[in-house]
């Protein structure tokens, strides 16, 4: 237990030990299918792990099982960026195959790829040094590069930062493990903004702080048990410069946001705006931006009738002035699924009617598409905390929150009418071509 508790405070294991860790993780695997196959037989519910809140979400850590799809299989937790036309997924996880009601991680070497132009999925095998499989951890792309921070495994909360070059024939993971200045905390559930070529990190469920961290942590009760690590909420701002390879940490001014995790971030501008959150009992409505040339806090009224407390939803800009909200899970563990359009430069909020009511999502991803388009993928569709199964989803759900360009709207059109059209597309310049040729997915000769 003593190895046990110094892993996990450290983050993941050395890479000396991986072989170690995957006959363990093996081994565990084993014993689930042996404890499935007993709650078969015996019919009984009575055993299966409760899942906690935000604060943690028990999921065994194994790739034992084999997901040959043609696009990404259901999952919650994933992290999601976007790079060009392309969205890449990786990580979270889903309901096992087997039977009881166990979780599994989904597979860390695994890179989904979404073409926005041709709508269609390809898997990718990464390989370099690879992390645990994890769920809740921080995602971003900055020029081509996803960088990938904390988390959850099955070991605990991490603060160990991954690169990922996307923009290579081969997908190879780099440990960042040469990062000066005073790390954050080993967590999960939090929110970034991407500022200036450094990357801040907002918030966040995980173990106290060690060291002298800026900022507030309140421990969450529940999860003083047995010889488990104390955890809690934070509402910690940590500073990952890119270009120098240095943690640190701004003095900032105003009243900051309570302590969070599972909330929302966005940025507009030099504005990082921050939407709910779970603190404690509460799931929040309250919105501040953190001003990142001052690193000054402001407050932001919400109306009566605006979008009420939750977690686990999304918040994207769609334009300079605009940030869209999506889903997420209320403090009467209801999943959410309506949307909101918040203007930036009037400080209002509009509830948008779409066409995905009936698609309620909590702990999805939700990223920029083309024309203000917003692309949502995963997440669950019921109460991810109750006893039943969780109903995670593999949808790709879109979002037309703003108008189409014409470039947008005329290429809808060639595509409708291609058997007419088709004979003067030799007359278009290539990159139009290109793109006609990616949305058809090569099936058709349209010329040179």
């Amino acid at each position: 237990m003593a190895e046990m508790e110094e892993d996990i405070a450290d983050g993941l294991p050395d890479d000396d030990e991986e072989s170690e860790r995957d006959e363990d993780e093996m081994r565990e695997f084993d014993w689930v299918v042996r404890r499935a196959e007993e709650l078969d037989e015996d019919d009984d519910d009575d055993d299966e792990e409760e899942e906690d809140d935000e604060g943690d979400i028990v999921v065994l850590d194994t790739e034992a099982e084999s997901f040959e799809l043609d696009q990404p299989a259901e999952r919650s937790g994933h992290i999601a960026v976007v790079d060009g036309h392309c969205m890449y997924v990786w990580g979270g996880y889903k309901n096992t195959q087997t039977s009881g009601f166990f979780d599994l991680y989904l597979p860390r070497n695994e890179i989904w790829n979404y073409n926005m132009e041709t709508q269609k999925w390809t898997k990718q095998m990464a390989g370099g040094s690879l992390h645990a499989s994890m769920s809740g951890s921080c995602g971003v792309c900055v020029d081509g590069v996803l960088y990938l921070f904390g988390g959850h495994h099955a070991r605990g909360n991490t603060n160990r930062v991954f690169r990922l070059p996307l923009r290579t024939h081969v997908l190879v993971w780099e440990e960042m493990k040469d990062i000066k200045g005073l790390a954050p905390s080993c967590k999960d559930k939090l929110g970034c903004w991407v500022h200036k070529n450094k990357i801040i990190f907002f918030g966040g469920y995980g173990y106290v702080a060690q060291g002298a961290h800026r900022g507030t942590f309140e421990y969450d009760e529940t999860s003083f048990m047995g010889d488990n690590p104390w955890r809690g909420w934070n509402n910690h701002i940590h500073i990952l410069d890119l270009e120098t390879s240095t943690w640190s940490q701004p003095v900032t001014k105003g009243n900051p946001p309570s302590p969070r995790a599972a909330h929302a971030c966005a940025k507009v501008g030099n504005r990082g705006y921050v939407f709910g959150g779970r603190y404690r009992d509460y799931r929040l409505n309250d919105l501040y931006y953190l001003d990142m040339d001052t690193w000054e806090w402001h407050e932001m009224s919400v109306p009566q009738h605006g979008p009420v407390g939750r977690s686990w939803h999304s918040l994207t800009p769609v334009s300079p002035d605009h940030l869209f909200l999506f889903g997420g899970f209320t403090t009467h563990r209801e999943t959410l699924s309506d949307a909101w359009l918040y203007c930036v430069s009037k400080n209002e909020w509009q509830q948008l009617k779409h066409k995905h009511k009936e698609s309620p999502r909590l702990w999805h991803t939700a990223c920029p598409g083309l024309d203000g388009e917003v692309l949502v993928f995963g997440g669950c569709a019921n109460n991810l905390l109750s006893q039943q199964r969780a109903a995670h989803s593999k949808e790709l759900l879109l979002f037309t929150v703003q108008p189409k360009s014409l470039a947008r709207f005329c290429m809808e059109a060639v595509l409708q009418h291609r058997e007419r059209l088709a004979g003067s597309w030799d007359c278009l310049p290539k990159h139009l071509l290109h793109t006609l040729k990616q949305r058809l997915g090569g099936f058709n000769r349209l010329g040179s």
